[in-house]
């Protein structure tokens, strides 16, 4: 009875290990078994393979996961050449290039207007100027507007004196009349249009050379009937001299 009761105790123990060997699982238990790929299967499938066996679309879609950046299912087209513009790049150098035309021409349009200003400026300028230094100091007591008067009636006169001459001497004969009452009236205002009527020729050398030779034959002309009218006031005053002294001759005589 010992025996097999000894036996047994070391039976029991051995016969435990080996069950719990045999029950023990042989591969690892995880929490979430990955899905077998589809494309191994289909791979994994026998070349002569019937045409019912192989899986369709529909099922390869099904168990394709979802693209994970925004991928389409529908490829897209090719992308179009980068160094070539798009339409809306066409259309901004199209603004560029009108823009910049528009802003060129109202460039040039507003120099221009500048410019035109600019010389009516200086033209204003001259001309007042002009006019301001053909007026007599005040300390001359010269007035232009009798004066002014004077030497218009005097040309006018003149005019009127050698109407029934030649054209050249009624031409010449009121601005002579003119010109020698502006001397009198106004010497002052005389002179300056006299100076500004010269610093206009001396831009025309033709001009100022005849000037200069008209005004030498002028004033020699002057000069000669100074001296003749000198000279004939001299006879004039020996002939009187001499009829003077004949009467009192006659005169002496006569007693």
């Amino acid at each position: 009875m010992a025996a097999p009761s000894a036996l047994r105790r070391h039976i029991l123990p051995l016969a435990g290990l080996t069950a719990g060997l045999a029950l023990l699982p042989r591969t690892s238990a995880y929490a979430e078994e990955p899905a077998s790929d589809p494309i191994k299967q289909i791979r994994r499938k026998p070349i002569y393979a019937t045409t019912n066996s192989l899986p369709s679309l529909h099922e390869i879609a099904a168990t394709t996961p979802p693209p994970a950046s925004g991928i389409t299912d529908i490829p897209q087209e090719r992308d179009a050449d980068p160094k070539s513009p798009s339409p809306t790049d066409r259309l901004a150098t199209q603004v560029q290039k009108s823009r910049l035309f528009l802003h060129r021409y109202a460039v040039a349009a507003e120099d221009t207007v500048n410019t035109g200003m600019d010389k009516f400026m200086d033209a204003e300028h001259s001309f007042t100027s002009t006019i301001t230094s053909l007026a007599p100091p005040k300390e001359s007591n010269e007035k232009l507007l009798p004066g002014g008067i004077y030497v218009l009636v005097a040309a006018m006169a003149g005019s009127i004196i050698s109407r029934n001459r030649n054209i050249l001497i009624r031409f010449v004969t009121p601005i002579i009349t003119g010109v020698a009452t502006a001397h009198y009236v106004v010497p002052r205002t005389t002179k300056n249009v006299g100076d500004l009527i010269w610093r206009y020729e001396q831009k025309y050398p033709v001009v100022r050379d005849n000037h200069l030779r008209v005004t030498e034959r002028v004033r020699h002309f002057i000069e000669t009937g100074k001296a003749h009218s000198q000279m004939g006031l001299a006879i004039a005053e020996d002939r009187v001299h001499g009829v003077r002294e004949s009467v009192q001759d006659w005169v002496k005589k006569g007693r």
